[in-house]
């Protein structure tokens, strides 16, 4: 079950989102040759990811920031960048071109201090833009929370798009990231639990100047929790299975 698209149609050219989705594309495929080199990867990783016991001893701080722009391999990248193509177009709508760029980083930053702080003896490098892009996701909770998400859901053979609203979909999704990171080994692999959750609280508390400046609950009472504009509308299921009738 994840999310394909959403029903909020931006008000102008969110070229920064388009521009983060380019730059950890083009990123990743210059460093493609490095799959088949795992000592050359290492030492890639050991200069531009972000491994917590490098900051304990005082350097790797560029991590924080470099390790946004990596990812561990195509289906990595491609969850990620599908996340950002969904929810940043309009969080770059509400906030302009330039403050977004530095709400993603902050946020993606941010992630990244949690990160260490849940582990901060791990020598595990830590790749992904999920942080910031988590972040993303909690501003787009805080303005838009009714706003319609489209999810494919996989059943065995059965495959159908559920349109649901924006808040339950990142609810479930925070939620699994709580559940997860209880259950993770801090100095472990895998996937950065609490980086998620903290970027997307991270999203939260920078978007919410920008919410209470819209009059904070009476935004919410006059938006109804929806986009302030017509809601872009698709068919909603891709596979229709037949009915087969009792007799």
């Amino acid at each position: 079950m994840f999310p394909i698209r959403d029903h909020n149609p931006s008000g102008r050219v969110p070229y920064v989102t388009y521009a983060l989705i380019a730059a950890n594309i083009l990123i990743f495929i210059a460093n493609w040759h490095l799959q088949n080199d795992p000592r050359a990867q290492l030492n890639f990783y050991a200069s531009y990811a972000l491994v917590p016991s490098f900051i304990s001893q005082g350097f790797g701080f560029e991590g924080f920031v470099t390790s946004l722009f990596l990812h561990g391999g195509v289906m990595h990248l491609a969850g990620n960048m599908l996340f950002l193509f969904i929810f940043g177009d309009n969080i770059e709508d509400e906030l302009g071109h330039f403050r977004f760029a530095l709400f993603y980083l902050s946020a993606g930053v941010g992630a990244g201090l949690v990160h260490y702080m849940s582990g901060p003896f791990s020598n595990v490098p830590t790749v992904g833009a999920s942080g910031a892009i988590a972040g993303v996701m909690g501003g787009y909770l805080l303005l838009f929370p009714k706003a319609r998400v489209d999810i494919l859901l996989f059943l065995i053979i059965f495959i159908r798009v559920f349109p649901v609203p924006a808040w339950l979909m990142l609810m479930l999704w925070f939620g699994m990231q709580i559940f997860g990171g209880i259950g993770s080994d801090p100095n472990g692999g895998g996937v950065a639990y609490w980086a998620h959750a903290g970027g997307f609280l991270i999203g939260l508390a920078l978007i919410c100047p920008v919410w209470l400046r819209r009059g904070g609950p009476e935004f919410w009472q006059r938006s109804h929790g929806h986009p302030p504009h017509p809601e872009t509308r698709y068919p909603h299921s891709i596979t229709q299975i037949p009915r087969i009738p009792r007799r």
